[in-house]
């Protein structure tokens, strides 16, 4: 595996090795010395064409506790902001060295130009591409799916669980990234969301089940997660009001409270990508609760950086 740009050609041996990998990396952060040696020597630059603090900092952080040497990125203030195109920037950090550049960037397909124009030698992470893919927060939804809901979690995939997914699926990377690594790893996924905030082609997928509304699903089928989804109210013209009438109607047909919490079988769990509308389309009191893996997400992310870094560049070495 030479890049990881999305989730769709993924195999599902891949995506197990993946997760058991990022199973491993998580094993050695519990440990009072969590650097490892792994990556010393090799450079790894984040760029970042979007703010993603979150992201960048999980990405940092995984490669410094792999002991690679990172540079941070950012389009703003750089020469990209006065017009420097995306075959220079990447030509500049080929000069540099990188080994590894870990792209967030506002156009659909940039991370797979970068990794195909030619102009880098070393690996592309996808880290979020327009509204097409995020291939790392979907593989660490996987892993967190994985190590609550399955008992023997090395070497599994996710044969039987059902997923619901709610929200702004029309401009969710996320949500692209799940639907196809769920598939892959075995499960049955079910999407919600108002008819204007669903993309078209969604009958290309004929495993996927669309509801309308959340209780529509809910009276359907038990669910054994249920995944929130941001309202992208940057991604859409006037703010939202072009694609649902109010934030309160939107959070009365789509939001997760705890009523609709208490319809979920015992064992199900709550995540969400972050960062959160709390109030909007999940309250207070579910993104609190017990059940509740939000905050998991993260350390979570950072595990499976290291293991897609880890992949990547340890070469043979990995392989073996």
């Amino acid at each position: 595996m030479k890049h990881l740009l999305g989730t769709d050609t993924l195999s599902r041996e891949d995506a197990i090795r993946i997760l058991d990998t990022a199973g491993q990396m998580a094993a050695t952060q519990e440990r009072e010395m969590r650097k490892l040696p792994t990556l010393r020597g090799k450079t790894v630059v984040n760029l970042f064409f979007e703010d993603s603090t979150r992201t960048r900092i999980s990405f940092e952080a995984a490669a410094k506790r792999l002991s690679a040497d990172v540079i941070n990125f950012s389009a703003k203030g750089s020469s990209v902001s006065k017009g420097e195109s995306l075959k220079d920037t990447a030509l500049t950090l080929q000069a540099m060295g990188a080994d590894a550049v870990v792209v967030r960037h506002w156009a659909s397909g940039a991370a797979d130009r970068l990794a195909h124009g030619g102009w880098l030698h070393g690996s592309v992470l996808n880290a979020g591409d327009g509204t097409h893919q995020h291939p790392t927060q979907a593989l660490l939804d996987a892993y967190t799916l994985r190590r609550h809901l399955i008992d023997a979690p090395t070497g599994a995939g996710l044969d039987g669980l059902r997923i619901v997914i709610v929200g702004d699926i029309l401009h969710s990377r996320v949500a692209a990234s799940n639907l196809y690594l769920l598939h892959t790893l075995g499960a049955k996924v079910t999407f919600v969301a108002p008819p204007t905030l669903l993309p078209i082609g969604l009958s290309a997928h004929p495993d996927l089940e669309v509801f309308y509304t959340l209780d529509e699903a809910l009276d359907a089928h038990d669910y054994d997660a249920i995944m929130m989804l941001r309202v992208q109210r940057e991604r859409m013209t006037g703010g939202g009001s072009a694609f649902f009438p109010s934030p309160e109607e939107y959070t009365r047909l789509y939001g997760l409270d705890k009523g609709r919490m208490d319809r979920l079988p015992d064992h199900a769990i709550v995540l969400h990508p972050g960062p959160m509308n709390r109030g909007l389309e999940i309250s207070a009191e579910a993104a609190d609760s017990p059940r509740s893996v939000i905050v998991e997400q993260v350390s979570n992310g950072v595990a499976v950086r290291m293991a897609a870094l880890y992949l990547l560049l340890a070469g043979e070495e990995a392989s073996q």
